[in-house]
């Protein structure tokens, strides 16, 4: 039992808020971007976990039900998050404790890969639907997150291809698009003046503080430097001045953060064995009789 009722212990089956840096980027990016499409609408969200997610979209929608198969996390999301306009339920994603066409819009984060049964919950999620609503969802590729690095996650069941996820949404929906997700760094240059507002998709940078995240149109962030366009007459200025994003190729600032990080885990690792030793010695030193401590040359 987690010492703390406040949190989940993390065990990597399933996303808790006290994690941060990248993994908290990628799944608090997915419930912030799909924010204001909620806004006013009756939600499902399925393996809501932790609970955040659900919490999160209760902030705009009418109503959300988070839906999660494992108990302990239903009960923890309850006790976290009491919801106004919100519940959480105990329930599998292929048998979704609703009725049918319930609700407007379908959030599922983080869950098909962990199923092998994908066209029986797209079914599900096509009984739960109203007419009018619509499903958002992700599954990671398993071309780059599995093939291309050799790992192998324990708790997914059944990865997709791009064109499996194409060929899966097509059976059960008459209309897709399709989205990517992709972390990086980069380096960012964005309007700063009034003039090239327009050229700003709107809300395009998000930005999480503590349990809440806001859209801006601008970078909330100060600059570090400031680039100028400038010419005798307006027209004469470049247009198109919005968002852009610069990253290389070789993607070698994230390489080299991974290369920290497993850097500091080895270092942390080879620590905790030195420390362990220095305890074994010392307790063998603390046994042994006061005149084997104290005459020299004796042998300990």
């Amino acid at each position: 039992m987690n010492s703390d009722p406040k949190t989940l212990p993390f065990t990597g089956e399933r996303f808790t808020p006290e994690c941060v840096r990248e993994m908290a980027y990628e799944h608090w990016h997915r419930y912030a971007w799909v924010l204001p499409w909620v806004a006013g609408l009756d939600v499902l969200d399925v393996a809501s976990g932790e609970g955040y997610g659900t919490a999160l979209l209760a902030q705009r929608a009418h109503s959300v039900v988070g839906v999660d198969v494992d108990p302990e996390s239903v009960a923890h999301a309850q006790q976290r998050y009491p919801l106004a306009n919100g519940e959480f339920r105990q329930g599998d994603a292929l048998e979704l404790p609703l009725n049918d066409q319930s609700v407007d819009a379908v959030v599922c984060f983080e869950t098909i890969e962990h199923l092998k049964d994908h066209d029986g919950l797209m079914a599900e999620f096509k009984r739960v639907l109203r007419p009018q609503g619509w499903l958002v969802l992700s599954s990671p590729d398993k071309a780059s997150y599995s093939d291309q690095t050799g790992f192998d996650n324990p708790f997914h069941l059944k990865e997709l291809y791009l064109d499996e996820l194409k060929q899966l949404l097509a059976r059960h929906f008459g209309a897709h698009r399709l989205l990517a997700q992709k972390l990086a760094f980069v380096s960012a240059i964005y309007p700063i003046d009034d003039a090239n507002q327009s050229t700003q998709p709107p809300g395009c940078w998000i930005v999480k503080d503590h349990d809440t995240c806001t859209h801006h149109s601008h970078s909330p962030f100060p600059p570090q430097y400031f680039l100028a366009v400038a010419a005798a007459d307006h027209k004469h200025l470049p247009t198109k001045l919005g968002l852009s994003l610069f990253s290389d190729r070789e993607e070698s600032v994230y390489a080299h953060y991974h290369d920290e990080i497993r850097h500091h885990m080895q270092v942390g690792e080879l620590l905790a064995q030195k420390d362990a030793e220095i305890e074994r010695l010392k307790s063998a030193s603390d046994h042994s009789p006061w005149w084997r401590r104290w005459w020299p040359g004796a042998k300990r």
